[in-house]
C-alpha cells in the first residue's frame, strides 16, 4: 500500500490511507493530548482536546481526522493551548474533581492534562452545578460518581465494542447529558457482567473499583506485569501492590494479546492470594493429621505411594487431572510424565468438565 507523507510540527512523518492524524502521531512519538480516543476503540471526536492545526488555518480534532498527501500539521500553539485550557475549564466547571478524595488521583488522564496547561480549578466559577448520580453501594464490584464524568463516552464504546453488553449508554441532551446503565438502572441492579473494562478505560474517576477503597494511592503502587492465572487463555495482567505489599488492583495489559480485556475472574479474582487460609507449604498426614512440610519430603511421598501403587495395581490404576490454569507447557510434562512414567493414558482436563 502507498505511503502518505505529510508534516507533523515540521517533523515528516508517513500513514497509511485511513490512519487519522492522532494515530500516525502517537506511532512517531508525537504527543498530542486526548481524552476521548482510546486505540481499542472507535473514534468519536467528543472532547476536542485533540485539536490540531492544519496547513496553518484549520482546527480539526486529530483522533477523527484523516491524514492526506502534502499537509502541514502543528500540534500546538498559542491559540491551541488558549481552547485546550477553556476545554479544561469547562469540564472543571461542570463536575466535581476534587482529586484529593478521588479514587482516580495518581491515576487520572483529565488530572495529567490539568498540571500540564497549568489550569487552577480554585479560579474557575462553579456557578450552579446539578448534582448527578453518586452509586458506591449497589455493586460488589463498581463505583459510578456521575459528578466525575466528563461524557467522553469510552465507557459506552468499550461496553458496546469490546465486551459486547450494552449496558452503558448517555441519555438526555445539553447540559443535562448524563451516564445510564440499561435504563437508568443502578449498576448491581442492571445487566452489568462486572468485567471491569468500563473502568480501566475511564480517563477520570467516574467510574473505579471497589477493591481499590483504603488500600493505598495510586502513585504508591508498585506495578508488575504477569499472566492471568484463571484458565487457558493467558491474557497479560498488571498487579499492583501497595507500600504494605498487599496486592490491591488488577488491569489488562494493553500490549498483550487480550489488549487489555479481563474477564471478572481476571479483574477481581485476586483475594485468594492474601487469604489467611491459603496453604503456603504442602501439608503430609502425619499421625492422622496435617502437618506441614517441605516439598522435598511431599515430592518424595508422592513419588514413594505412586511407585508402590503402580506396582501392587498397575499402571492403569493411577489417573491425572490437569488444569486450565498451568501453562501448555505444564499440561504437556502431566501427560507425558503419565504416559511416559507412569505408562498409562489416564489422563484428563479440568477445562471439559
Amino acid at each position: 500500500m502507498e505511503k502518505i507523507r505529510f508534516t507533523i510540527d515540521g517533523k515528516a512523518v508517513t500513514g497509511s490511507n485511513g490512519q487519522t492524524i492522532l494515530e500516525v502521531a502517537l506511532e512517531n512519538n508525537i504527543d498530542i493530548p486526548y481524552l476521548c480516543y482510546h486505540p481499542r476503540l472507535s473514534k468519536s471526536g467528543a472532547c476536542r482536546i485533540c485539536l490540531v492545526r492544519i496547513n496553518g488555518k484549520m482546527l480539526k480534532p486529530s483522533c477523527y481526522e484523516q491524514i492526506a498527501e502534502g499537509i502541514d500539521v502543528v500540534t500546538e500553539d498559542a491559540d491551541i493551548i488558549k481552547l485546550r485550557k477553556f476545554i479544561l475549564e469547562l469540564l472543571l466547571s461542570e463536575g466535581d474533581h476534587n482529586c484529593l478524595y478521588c479514587d482516580a488521583n495518581g491515576a487520572c488522564d483529565l488530572q495529567v492534562l490539568i498540571k500540564r496547561y497549568d489550569v487552577d480549578p480554585a479560579e474557575i466559577d462553579l456557578g450552579v452545578r446539578r448534582d448527578r448520580l453518586v452509586d458506591y453501594v449497589s455493586s460488589p464490584a463498581l463505583k459510578r460518581n456521575e459528578n466525575r464524568c466528563i461524557l467522553c463516552g469510552r465507557c459506552v464504546r468499550a461496553c458496546k465494542e469490546v465486551q459486547v453488553s450494552n449496558v452503558w449508554g448517555i441519555a438526555e441532551r445539553g447540559s443535562h447529558s448524563h451516564l445510564v446503565a440499561d435504563d437508568d438502572m443502578a449498576i448491581g441492579e442492571s445487566s452489568c457482567v462486572k468485567c471491569g473494562t468500563c473502568v480501566q478505560l475511564c480517563p477520570t474517576g467516574a467510574l473505579s473499583y471497589q477493591t481499590v477503597l483504603g488500600r493505598g494511592v495510586n502513585w504508591e503502587l508498585k506495578k508488575e506485569s504477569s499472566i492471568c492465572i484463571y484458565c487457558g487463555v493467558g491474557c497479560k495482567i498488571d498487579y499492583y501492590t501497595n507500600k504494605q505489599g498487599l496486592l490491591v488492583k488488577a488491569l489488562g495489559n494493553e500490549d498483550g494479546p487480550n489488549k487489555g480485556h479481563l474477564c471478572i475472574k481476571g479483574r477481581f479474582g485476586f483475594d485468594f492470594l492474601q487469604n489467611p487460609k491459603r496453604l503456603s507449604k504442602p501439608l503430609i498426614k502425619k499421625d492422622g493429621a496435617f502437618v506441614e512440610a517441605e516439598w522435598d519430603e511431599a515430592l518424595d511421598l508422592v513419588a514413594n505411594r505412586l511407585g508402590a501403587i503402580k506396582g501392587e495395581h498397575g499402571p492403569d490404576s493411577i489417573a491425572a487431572l490437569s488444569s486450565a490454569k498451568c501453562t501448555n507447557e505444564e499440561n504437556y510434562l502431566v501427560q507425558k510424565f503419565m504416559r511416559a512414567v507412569v505408562g498409562t493414558n489416564n489422563v484428563d482436563h479440568c477445562a471439559r468438565l
